[in-house]
């Protein structure tokens, strides 16, 4: 394993464009945190978005992983460039002839998924941790570590993105035609979501084996949990009852989709005459 691991950071490490969009990735993320805890002066008003109770704890560990998500797609492009590259620079068949078989090709690719969702995690979590200790109105230890399994689930998230993007990288060999195919599984998802709620709402249940609507139903939208909006329901005689935890049977169908995703990569790549 930390033979393959190697081999992979090794490569990533001297491609200048993975590195400029991790970076950049990596900059948002950390950005995005300095932001919210800013505070904007309007007039005779000062407003500050960490002043919402977006930090308090346990709430922090939904919405910044909720949100921090939405940056996934510059690692995404990282990872469908890091299996084009091979094709197009003939570092696939040269590994190939050195003696790595296809299995720990992919298993290779596989570990630097898992390196990225890692790395990306505990960034989440420091950063997470060190916002809810400045802002927090809460410091009790039992409810500072509550929650923890939207930390998981972010996880387990980006484990399925990435492994859906690393197979869609396999099958076709270009980073434009991965991500634009990508693109139409998005659009794809989209109009099956609308036929079925006006067409077929007894088909619902298809909806959460989706792999796109899957890995989006790990973490549900935290915004109708904030005090503010619940209160301005509560006026409007409105009232939100969706649940917010982070479902088992969630879990186990994007679990399966990543192993389907690096199942079918190495099975193509076993077929396929390099």
């Amino acid at each position: 394993m930390k033979r393959l691991f190697l081999i992979e950071f090794h490569k990533l490490r001297n491609n200048r464009a993975a590195k400029i969009l991790s970076l950049i990735y990596f900059i948002l993320f950390s950005a995005i945190a300095l932001f919210a805890s800013i505070k904007f002066n309007f007039g005779s008003i000062d407003f500050r978005l960490a002043d919402q109770g977006i930090f308090n704890f346990p709430f922090i560990w939904h919405f910044n992983a909720y949100f921090v998500a939405f940056l996934k797609l510059f690692l995404a492009v990282v990872i469908v460039s890091m299996v084009s590259s091979e094709y197009t620079n003939r570092t696939l068949k040269q590994n190939l002839i050195d003696g790595l078989s296809k299995k720990e090709f992919i298993l290779s690719k596989f570990y630097g998924v898992l390196g990225f969702a890692i790395a990306s995690t505990l960034l989440l979590f420091i950063v997470s941790l060190v916002l809810g200790l400045i802002f927090s109105d809460y410091d009790e230890f039992s409810i500072i570590f509550s929650d923890l399994e939207y930390i998981f689930a972010y996880f387990l998230k980006l484990v399925g993105f990435f492994s859906m993007c690393l197979f869609f990288g396999i099958l076709l060999k270009r980073s434009a035609f991965a991500l634009g195919f990508l693109f139409l599984l998005w659009i794809f998802e989209g109009i099956v979501q609308l036929f079925i709620k006006f067409q077929a709402e007894s088909l619902d249940f298809i909806l959460n084996v989706l792999p796109l609507q899957s890995m989006s139903n790990l973490i549900i939208e935290p915004f109708t949990r904030l005090g503010i909006v619940k209160s301005a329901a509560t006026q409007l005689n409105s009232e939100f009852t969706k649940s917010y935890d982070v479902e088992w049977s969630t879990l186990l169908i994007v679990l399966a989709w990543s192993f389907i995703f690096i199942y079918s990569s190495w099975k193509l790549l076993q077929k396929r005459d390099l």
